[in-house]
């Protein structure tokens, strides 16, 4: 079972911050998921549009340029990185699932992960592109369709993984609250990957590998991969 660090290493570091990228990767994760919002033409990697909660800005990103959002402090002295500064920090040496949140220009997305299979070791397998936003998810494959999608829901749907398998997704993503095995047994019926989100508790983890969920995210992959290797 795979393990994503959940915005990075997020229980050991400011999440979406590069520290916390970096305490992912020595934690040996098998990949890292990040969020991003388009502001402009940059693409910054936050959860959030307000940024109270994990800066100390107020108010949202639209109402600052990007040079003040560079200023803020997003926890122990971090910056909100760009995309591409994420990119750079990982090189190729995990997979990195994008969740696009407030993102318009899709070709953004898609012209920094063919900048970075160019530039920074990385192969189009690398990438995961997800979102809640279903739109968004069909207008990237339709402009690469060889990209791979994760389908994002919180909620357990009377067809299951239909919506993702119409999608033409590579994963269904599910918020562990709501999977059930019968959840995972539809996803793997429809040649989907299945994953959860947020997987911090062990019980959890053992019940998902009985499942065989393909992966999880977890705001703590070291401890998530020491307990599946035990």
């Amino acid at each position: 079972m795979l393990v994503f660090a959940h915005r990075g290493a997020s229980a050991d570091a400011p999440e979406n911050t590069l520290l916390a990228i970096n305490k992912a990767l020595e934690q040996g994760c098998d990949g890292i998921e990040i969020d991003v919002h388009q502001h402009g033409h940059q693409l910054l990697v936050i959860h959030d549009h307000w940024l109270h909660r994990t800066t100390n800005g107020t108010g949202q990103l639209k109402e600052y340029s990007f040079e003040q959002l560079q200023a803020l402090d997003a926890g122990l002295g971090e910056r909100i990185p760009t995309l591409w500064q994420v990119m750079e920090c990982i090189a190729g040496r995990c997979m990195l699932n994008i969740e696009i949140k407030g993102v318009k220009d899709v070709q953004l997305v898609l012209d920094n992960i063919e900048k970075a299979q160019h530039a920074l070791n990385f192969t189009l397998d690398h990438f995961i592109v997800s979102s809640f936003d279903h739109h968004l998810l069909r207008a990237i494959k339709e402009h690469k369709p060889d990209l791979k999608i994760g389908a994002l829901t919180a909620c357990n749907p009377i067809g299951y993984a239909r919506f993702a398998e119409e999608l033409s997704a590579y994963s269904v993503n599910v918020d562990v609250s709501f999977m059930d095995e019968a959840f995972v047994l539809d996803a793997k019926r429809r040649g989907l990957k299945i994953f959860a989100y947020t997987v911090d508790q062990q019980a959890d983890l053992a019940r998902l590998e009985d499942w065989q969920v393909d992966g999880v995210f977890s705001n703590g992959p070291g401890k998530a991969k020491a307990f599946l290797a035990a």
